[in-house]
This record gives structure tokens, C-alpha cells and sequence, in this order.
């Protein structure tokens, strides 16, 4: 691993965790996308629509295929949002909660394990790696940096 380059070991780390929760998923009929959003709805007072995307760092397109999705399986349900006439708040039905602990439960197994596994120094200095290039990412200092443009 020593070679390899930091968005490699990124990637591949994702993919692995990806195929793992949509494995995990896939045992309660449902993926790991809809596991992530059912987390991500506010389960007392719902969520709205418009920061959803945000919250979870999705496209609003790929974000509304999730929601149209959930809506037919009747894990959620639009609300007007009472504050603004315009928008719209998503709540969980009772399924939708149900399988939001399944999703939770699932969450929760694999950070409990990483942690036993993991001392709580490296995680601490892999949280801090991880928010670094984040800030980095976010604040555009890797690609807009002029001394970085190819000619």
C-alpha cells in the first residue's frame, strides 16, 4: 500500500464500504442510498426537501430518483412545510423508521468495530487527514492553484 496514491486508497476504501452496506442492505430489500437518507431525515421533525441534498452531499437530481423511489415503497411522505408555502418537508412513515434502525443498527456495527480494531489515536489522525482534504477540496486550493495549471 505504500505506492499507492492517497485518492487510490480513498476510492478503494469506498468501493469496499459501498459493497459491503449495499450487501447489508440488500438482506432488508432496500440499497445503501436509501439506508443513508432514511439517516439523514430528521425522524421527529422531518427534513426538508431543499437541504436534504446538502446534508447528505448529493446531486439534487440523483437525490430526487432516492426520494421518488422511497415515496413508492412508503418509507417517506412529502409534507408542505408550513414555513415556506413553497417547499416541502419529508417525513418517515412507521416503515420508513422501521428500516431507518436496520440502517442505523448497521452503522453503529461497523464504527463499533472499526474502533476495536483501530486505536482511538489513528482514528483521531484519520478524522483529521479526512477533514484536511475536505477544507481543501471545498475551499478549491488543489486544482485552482495557478502554479498547478498545465500548459
Amino acid at each position: 500500500m505504500k505506492d499507492k496514491t492517497i485518492d487510490y486508497l480513498l476510492r478503494t476504501t469506498w468501493l469496499a464500504v459501498n459493497k459491503m452496506y449495499n450487501e447489508e442492505a440488500a438482506k432488508f430489500d432496500t440499497t445503501m442510498a436509501t439506508g443513508f437518507t432514511l439517516l439523514s431525515i430528521d425522524p421527529e421533525n422531518g427534513t426538508p426537501s431543499t437541504s436534504l441534498g446538502p446534508i447528505m452531499g448529493m446531486e439534487a437530481t440523483s437525490l430526487s430518483r432516492i426520494l421518488k423511489k422511497m415515496d413508492e415503497l412508503g418509507l417517506i411522505e412529502r409534507k408542505p412545510n408550513p414555513e415556506d408555502g413553497r417547499g416541502v418537508l419529508i417525513y418517515l412513515t412507521d416503515f420508513g423508521r422501521e428500516k431507518r434502525e436496520y440502517s442505523r443498527e448497521r452503522v453503529l456495527t461497523f464504527n463499533n468495530t472499526i474502533k476495536k480494531h483501530v486505536s482511538e489515536e489513528k482514528l483521531k489522525h484519520f478524522q483529521e487527514v479526512t477533514n484536511t482534504i475536505n477544507e481543501l477540496i471545498s475551499n478549491k486550493k488543489i486544482y485552482n492553484q495557478k502554479e498547478h495549471i498545465l500548459k
